[in-house]
């Protein structure tokens, strides 16, 4: 059974990389697993393919009742590591939270490494190596989901991988390659707690 306690994740990436698919399959996946309160969202404003995003996912074993976006995140999710030199992502991040990055460095190479749990990946060369591209740039947001159980205790793989066959019910291949990168990501994640 799901805990009833609320956390609030927010993923930081740029336009095109799929951070809002990304939110709302975490939000299914959450839910098969039996989080009775779930919730996916975006933040909108003048994005464009390439621009600093933000999207928000809650997961609760209650109901939620807020509707406000994610001012102190439990766990912040880095789609593009890049983003750490324009965005403070640590702004709000509760004390000994959670972040997770896609990049090709160590949990330990992050300064803030002492102050906050971090997991690193290298979602990028997974969607290469998995041929997950839109107009021939990597879409990192299915590696990195498969990270998040390592992470996260309130979701698991299997129900991560089952929302993504849903979401490409009728595309077997391109289903069966995120399904995959998934796979890759949970082995391929390193933690520092």
């Amino acid at each position: 059974m799901a805990s009833k306690t609320l956390i609030e994740i927010v993923f930081h990436g740029r336009g095109g990389q799929g951070a809002v698919t990304a939110a709302n399959l975490l939000a299914t996946a959450a839910h098969q697993d039996g989080n009775k309160g779930v919730q996916a969202f975006p933040s909108f404003g003048a994005e464009r393919r390439g621009a600093p995003v933000r999207a928000f996912a809650r997961i609760s074993g209650d109901e939620i009742h807020l509707r406000s976006e994610i001012y102190t995140p439990d766990i912040v999710i880095v789609l593009d590591e890049s983003i750490l030199d324009i965005v403070d992502v640590l702004k709000g991040l509760k004390p000994q939270g959670n972040i997770l990055i896609n990049t090709r460095k160590k949990p330990t190479d992050f300064p803030f490494s002492n102050q906050f749990h971090v997991a690193t990946v290298d979602a990028t060369g997974i969607a290469i190596t998995h041929d997950i591209r839109v107009g021939g740039i990597p879409v990192v947001n299915t590696p990195i989901l498969g990270s998040i159980p390592r992470i996260l205790d309130r979701v698991t793989l299997a129900s991560i991988q089952d929302a993504i066959r849903s979401k490409w019910e009728g595309k077997a291949e391109l289903r069966e390659r995120n399904v995959q990168a998934t796979q890759d990501a949970y082995a391929k994640t390193e933690v520092n707690f």
